[in-house]
């Protein structure tokens, strides 16, 4: 193995161990948003992997960061895509990008083709934080008191509330929008797993 393969390695696993930290240690017990961990490993593993491949390629620098912005386009659709949806364009994108360039086969392109696959594999596996849920409701009651709504949400939705963000409070018609994160009882793990990300309900 040359000494630059070694280097490769040594900045992957680089990359790879601040994805984790940064997204398993950092970011999700302190917001709880399940469907970003698989855009942040999506997203992070592609432009490591595109990145590396023109770093050993002829091909400009532009060409990878201009077909990159493809992805702009998907939030200007009709519908809103989800964030885990993000990271599969965003993958498929940089998988096509990785085998469209190099003009031979290559271990490097195969071995960061599988990496982006494993990624979102384990990203969005359904066993990584199974009772995280998401949800935002309406309520039909004006709820000032922050403590008193995560109590009330908390026995509404059947487990513990983790984070909350009030959306809007309308005094006049009494209703309160809410964002929730929440955890559920393990019993429950099964029934929810094929539940939408986030749901509109009124309580």
């Amino acid at each position: 193995m040359t000494s630059t393969a070694v280097h490769q390695l040594v900045l992957v696993a680089c990359d790879l161990v601040a994805i984790c930290v940064l997204t398993f240690g950092v970011f999700f017990p302190r917001h709880h948003r399940r469907d970003l961990v698989t855009a942040f490993l999506g997203v992070n593993v592609g432009v490591l992997a595109v990145a590396m491949t023109l770093s050993s390629t002829s091909v400009g620098i532009g060409l990878g960061m201009g077909l990159f912005g493809v992805l702009s386009i998907i939030r200007l659709r009709s519908y809103e895509i989800a964030q885990h949806e993000i990271a599969y364009y965003f993958s498929a994108l940089a998988i096509g990008l990785l085998n469209g360039l190099p003009h031979s086969v290559s271990v490097l392109t195969a071995s960061l083709t599988l990496l982006m696959v494993a990624a979102l594999y384990v990203g969005d596996h359904p066993r990584l934080y199974p009772r995280h849920r998401r949800r935002s409701l309406r309520l039909d009651s004006a709820h000032t008191d922050e403590d008193a709504l995560r109590a009330h949400l908390g026995v509404l939705l059947g487990g513990r509330v983790v984070n909350l963000s009030v959306k809007n409070i309308d005094l006049v018609n009494d209703t309160t929008l809410v964002e929730v994160r929440y955890v559920v009882p393990a019993g429950r793990t099964a029934e929810d797993v094929a539940v939408p990300t986030e749901q509109e309900i009124r309580a």
